[in-house]
Order: structure tokens, then C-alpha cells, then sequence
């Protein structure tokens, strides 16, 4: 099969990730002497100066990583809760009925700066300063900003002009979008960086003690004052079409911590894939794969409509699985043995069969879940197929599009360490800058429901569930690929199936990645407006027709999409004594390097 790049493959150390400048300081921190979990951590950091529409300090962090030292695989949470002050009466009472997509009052605390802190001060071996160096470097010297991130800005220049003055300094030059290509700083972040470390290193030599104080300055210092100080004294417009302040306070950032957890797994085919639980949508991966065990993956396809059907049916059915049953495992019982159990797969894989569901079809399992809220999308010709809005969020709605990505790094080192890491949230253009700081905050509770009795009900102190989803695989009881991808809703299907092309298939890391890729929207998502698309199936041109037409027959609502633009996958593994490594190349940014 042509593929765009080469896979690559070395033994010293490979680092893949969704921007070069990140690969790249990733592997810089290997030749270092650092291991994958420093090599991870910078990488991350500068993923927050280079990618700030995809992810930010505001946002939010699953790791799955492998250590060779412990034996053992491990999930790093850093999924921020809730605030205290965070009720479902209390935004009934602001007169909503579902959570902004945008603004200050879906703010969660915080969750990335304390993971990439807490993996290192756990697993790396180099001072915090080496970690943060690049990440300062970039945003008080500059980076070459890429496209993606202007026509962000530009979506929203009006926004931050007329509403979010903040932002509007740090991202418009005289009111105007910078040009892709061009030098672009932000030195209030470079400034709170560096002041963490200053203060962290005045503790003395000691590196776990200098990393402690970090974590203690962002959520117990001079950060955590400065968010309470804006989320109460500011209020601004949001995607509700009105202006509201925010709910996160320094006590609540003071009372969270990220934290280390087992991760959730299941045997397929030789593999063992290791996911987040159920505060995450990592365990619909796993379902997927319970129901796909039972099918001849092998001798279809994989670009044929029978392969891509039997994919997406099998994801319909998980997927109303996680709308009824995944929420915080510490508020809700999630019954996750079961719905990996063969009696109960072996039972919903029988609802599969030639033609197209168009039902949102949750299993039952007495005493868990809750029957999910089904939002099924109104279209709107003009709007491009969008559901039509209401006349407060045509107020917002005009200043342009808020809906952010996520980034996505893996690293593996030559002693074996893994790590796969998705960091989102804090995006440029969901939530304005804090002034002094250099950042936004995330917007993350609006995953939760405003009603009550589901699983993923607003709750103070509860974690959203999260789509970020990470995935480490072992082979034959060896620890063998860490991989994943940004992509919301859709990224336990576009993993997925490149897992499945690489496992059945015999594609290398790369081929899978540029294969044509695919994925439906059938199910509630997981964004504000929540809404779903019974049936839809959007697939990248380069499917062939028959294989297109097909799908048509078969009842899908297929949508075609362009021939690169779905999927923004990279992966490395190891393969006995030999490292690899892949990365996306749909637009032109993400990069594997390795030797």
C-alpha cells in the first residue's frame, strides 16, 4: 500500500505526536538522557504553546503509560472535577437547561499541569526545568503558527473584540488574525512558567520536592488566586447568548489532585488493550472490541462496505451503552465487568445484522444506567446540516464556531517505557485569557446533564466523562503500542479501526494511519448541543464507489467528507529489540521522529 510517509523504525527512542515542534522536543529530551515520561512531559508542554486551539494549562489530561521499572501498567487521571458550586439547581436557576459549550461556567479545575507533574515526579528522572524549557523557549521566543490556529482565531476576532478584550490582546494584532507562518508569542505564559520554576527551584536541589512545589503554586498558589479571582469578578458572554460568571474557586483547585489509577483491559485476538475507566470513554473501545471478537474481521475488506458496516453497527451499540451507563465511577456504579462479559456481547452482537440501525439501542442490565437523552439534530440547509439554534444562542452563534480539538502524543524509549497521552481542553476559543496568566480555562462540564438521574449528571466534585482516550496495547503478554487521536465522539472509532486494519489486516503503523478512514455520529454527542445524527456515516472519498454505494443500499446516511481530513492518528510500538513509530499526515502538522 503507497503511504505517505514511512513507518519509521530505530531502537534508540521514537516519539509521534499531532505537531512536529513537539515531536521533535520530545526526542530532544530522549538524546538528553531523559526517559519517555520526561520525554512525554516536555512534549506535552510545548503541545500547549503550539496547539492553544487544541489544548492548554486550563485544560484537561488521560495518560496510559508502561513502566519497565514497576512491571506494570498505569492510568494517570488528570480529568478535573466540578466545582462546589456546581449544581444542577444552580444553573436551573440562571434559567438553563444544559451546561454552555463556552465561557467561564464550564470551567472543571484544571487537570493537565498536575498529570504531566504528577507522571514525572512518579516515573522521570530529569528537574522540572529541563521539562519546561522548550514549552517557555516557544512561547517567549515565538513558533511558527500554523494555519489551523489563525482560522481559529478568526472564527472568533469578533468575539474577542466585542466581548473577550483578553483574548483579543494576547491573539489579535490591531484587530486582526496573525498569519499563518508567522512568529507568534505569548510571554504572559512563558512568565508563569517561568515563575514556577523560579519559585519551584528556590526550594532547593532536591527534583521531587521542586516538583511538589510546582504542583502547589498552580493549585494552592499564585494560579489557583488569580482563577478565583477571574471567575468571580468577571462575566461574559457564552454560547448559552448570554454573559454569566464562573463557578471555579481556589478552594476547589486546592482540594483536587491528579491521580494514579489501573487501567480498565480486555483480550483480543493476542492483544490486551488498556484503557481509562468509566470517567473516560475509553471502555467503548473495549466494548467495541467484545462485540467484534465474535466476527471474521480477517477475511473482509478492510475498505469494503462489509467491513465498514460491521464496524459501525458494533459502535452504534456501544456507544448507547456509554450514553446509559459511563459516569464517574466514584458516583455512579458502572457496571463494566458486565458489558465486557461474552454472555452479554455474544447477546448484542445478534442485533447486528445487513441493514443500517437507526435506533439508539442501549442494553439493559438491572439496577445500572439510566435510558439516555437522544437530542436527534434538527437540519438546517443553510446552516450546512447544522440543528437549528435558539434565539439566545443566535445571540453567540453569530460571533462564529467554539467547538475545540485535542492533541495526542506517544512516546516509547529504549528501555521499553511507554506512554500515550491526549491532552484538550483550555482552548483559545472556548474561554477568554486570564489576564497575567496567558491562558483559558476549559469548558469541560458541559459534558454533564442537567437533569438528574443519569450517569453523567452534573454533580459538585464529579468528573465529566471525558471523550479523551488514550490506548496502550500488549501482544502476546508483551507491552507492544501505545497509540490514539484528537477527535471528540470520534475517537474510540478512528483508534479503533486503525487497530483493527494493523491487527487483521497485517498494515504497518503507517498504512493504517493513511488509510481512508471513517466514522458515525449516530449517538448523542458529547459536546453542547448534544445533539445526533441517526444513521450518519461520514467516510473519506477515497473509499471506493461500490463500496460507497453499498453503505447507501444498506440504509446509512452516508455524508462524504474530503480524501485527507479524518483522523489525526500517530502510534509507536515495540517490536522486540526494534522501535516504530507512524504519525497522521492530514493537515500537515503531526510528525513521528525517532532513530
Amino acid at each position: 500500500m503507497f503511504t505517505t510517509r514511512p513507518e519509521l523504525s530505530g531502537t534508540f527512542g521514537m516519539v509521534a505526536s499531532t505537531h512536529w515542534l513537539a515531536s521533535s522536543v520530545g526526542m530532544a529530551i530522549l538524546e538528553k538522557g531523559g526517559n519517555a515520561f520526561d520525554a512525554a512531559a516536555a512534549a506535552g508542554f510545548v503541545l500547549q504553546v503550539v496547539e492553544p486551539h487544541l489544548n492548554g494549562p486550563g485544560g484537561d489530561l488521560p495518560i496510559v503509560l508502561y513502566s519497565t521499572e514497576r512491571q506494570q501498567v498505569q492510568v494517570v487521571c488528570g480529568q478535573g472535577t466540578a466545582p462546589a458550586g456546581a449544581t444542577i439547581e444552580r444553573f436551573r436557576a440562571l434559567g438553563l437547561d444544559m451546561v454552555p459549550g463556552s465561557g467561564l461556567l464550564a470551567a472543571t479545575v484544571p487537570g493537565a499541569f498536575d498529570a504531566w507533574l504528577l507522571m514525572l515526579r512518579e516515573f522521570g528522572s530529569l528537574p522540572l526545568r529541563d521539562v519546561i524549557a522548550p514549552a517557555i523557549h516557544y512561547a517567549r521566543e515565538g513558533y511558527p503558527i500554523v494555519s489551523g490556529v489563525c482560522a481559529t482565531i478568526g472564527t472568533v476576532s469578533e468575539l474577542f473584540r466585542d466581548e473577550w478584550p483578553s483574548s483579543g490582546a494576547l491573539y489579535l494584532d490591531n484587530g486582526s488574525p496573525p498569519r499563518a507562518g508567522t512568529l507568534f508569542r505569548n510571554p504572559e505564559l512563558a512568565d508563569t512558567y517561568a515563575r514556577i520554576v523560579a519559585e519551584a527551584e528556590a526550594v532547593g536541589g532536591d527534583r521531587e520536592a521542586q516538583i511538589q512545589r510546582a504542583r502547589d503554586l498552580f493549585y494552592r498558589g499564585f494560579i489557583a488566586e488569580a482563577i478565583d479571582a477571574f471567575c468571580r469578578d468577571n462575566e461574559f458572554l457564552d454560547s448559552s447568548g448570554r454573559r454569566h460568571a464562573g463557578l471555579l474557586t481556589a478552594d476547589d483547585l486546592a482540594a483536587w489532585q491528579a491521580s494514579l489509577e489501573s487501567p480498565l483491559s480486555y483480550d483480543y485476538h493476542g492483544y490486551t488493550v488498556h484503557k481509562t475507566h468509566s470517567w473516560g470513554q475509553g471502555p467503548v473501545f473495549l466494548q467495541q472490541l467484545a462485540l467484534l471478537k465474535g466476527i471474521d474481521l480477517a477475511s473482509m475488506d478492510p475498505y469494503g462496505a462489509e467491513f465498514v458496516h460491521t464496524v459501525v453497527e458494533c459502535a452504534k451499540l456501544a456507544f448507547a451503552d456509554r450514553e446509559a451507563f459511563y459516569g464517574d465511577p466514584d458516583f455512579v456504579a458502572v457496571p463494566a465487568d458486565q458489558l465486557l462479559s461474552d454472555a452479554y456481547n455474544d447477546a448484542r452482537r445478534a442485533l447486528v445484522d445487513t441493514q443500517a440501525s437507526l435506533e439508539l439501542r442501549p442494553g439493559k442490565l438491572p439496577g445500572y444506567g439510566a435510558e439516555p437523552i437522544h437530542r436527534i439534530a434538527k437540519p438546517d440547509a443553510a446552516a450546512g446540516g447544522a440543528a437549528v439554534l435558539g434565539t439566545a444562542e443566535d445571540t453567540f452563534a453569530r460571533y462564529g464556531g467554539v467547538r475545540g480539538d485535542t492533541c495526542h502524543l506517544d512516546v516509547v524509549d529504549r528501555a521499553g517505557n511507554m506512554v500515550a497521552a491526549t491532552p484538550s481542553g483550555g482552548w483559545l476559543q472556548s474561554s477568554p485569557v486570564i489576564p497575567g496568566l496567558g491562558f483559558a480555562l476549559g469548558t469541560r462540564a458541559q459534558m454533564f446533564w442537567l437533569q438528574e438521574g443519569l450517569p453523567t449528571s452534573l454533580a459538585p466534585g464529579a468528573r465529566p466523562r471525558t471523550t479523551l482516550t488514550p490506548s496502550l496495547a500488549f501482544r502476546h503478554g508483551e507491552p507492544y503500542l501505545a497509540f490514539g487521536t484528537p477527535g471528540e465522539d470520534k475517537q474510540d472509532q478512528w483508534s479503533l479501526t486503525f487497530f483493527l486494519r494493523h491487527v487483521h489486516h497485517g498494515m504497518n503503523l503507517q498504512e493504517a494511519i493513511d488509510a481512508p478512514m471513517f466514522h458515525t455520529s449516530h449517538f448523542p454527542g458529547s459536546f453542547y448541543p448534544r445533539e445526533s445524527y441517526p444513521g450518519r456515516v461520514a467516510i473519506e472519498s477515497r473509499f471506493h464507489g461500490e463500496a460507497i454505494g453499498e453503505l447507501r443500499r444498506r440504509g446509512h446516511d452516508i455524508q462524504l467528507e474530503n480524501d485527507w481530513c479524518l483522523g489525526r492518528i500517530s502510534a509507536v510500538a515495540r517490536d522486540g529489540g526494534m522501535l516504530k513509530a507512524g504519525a497522521n499526515p492530514r493537515y500537515m502538522q503531526g510528525y513521528a521522529v525517532g532513530r
